[in-house]
């Protein structure tokens, strides 16, 4: 974005949040260009860019909570706590097998679409948030930590957009230095 507003400082940028599931959602409707999502990407409505990035999931946690002394959480660890997840998180095949159930047996407590929302909730100890490291600051004087889940189970990134969709000049341009940008690394 910053090298296309170098070269183009007319060109703005409109920057929505969510989840994967809005994201592509709003990619199809034709409400935004690309989305930067997680996880397996449908090559055959989009196609993408991978992006040299992953993360980790784990349970976002309150300093004080039972598990927080922790080093790794595992399902067992979490079979019996209140849970607070994205409300896309079974979807994701690997997460639902780290918990060898049904999603209907988790105690969950809450969804959440952005993690900002599931980190308020648990910090107001409703219980532990499900979700990706470095999405919340546990640095410092926060409330919270970040314990990942064992076996350990990473996320990739990716940028994508609607496969055959024609692009205004600014947006072809956009496609153009990320393509660029990939072949450079």
């Amino acid at each position: 974005m910053n090298a296309i507003q170098q070269d183009y400082p007319l060109v703005h940028f409109h920057i929505v949040s969510g989840d994967k599931e809005m994201i592509t959602e709003a990619i199809d409707r034709g409400s935004i260009d690309f989305g930067i999502v997680f996880g397996n990407i449908d090559t055959t409505k989009y196609d993408s860019i991978p992006i040299d990035y992953k993360d980790t999931w784990g349970v976002l946690m309150r300093r004080d909570a039972e598990l927080a002394e922790k080093e790794f959480i595992t399902a067992e660890d979490l079979m019996d706590k209140p849970l607070i997840i994205s409300r896309q998180a079974f979807q994701n095949s690997e997460l639902k097998n780290f918990f060898h159930t049904e999603q209907e047996k988790l105690n969950i407590a809450a969804t959440y679409s952005l993690l900002f929302n599931g980190s308020l909730m648990v910090d107001e100890g409703l219980g532990y948030a499900i979700c990706f490291d470095k999405l919340v600051n546990v640095s410092g004087d926060s409330n919270l930590c970040f314990k990942p889940l064992i076996p350990k189970i990473e996320a990739h990134m990716g940028t994508i957009w609607k496969k055959y969709q024609v692009f205004s000049k600014p947006a072809q341009k956009f496609l153009q230095k990320l393509q660029e940008t990939n072949t450079h690394k």
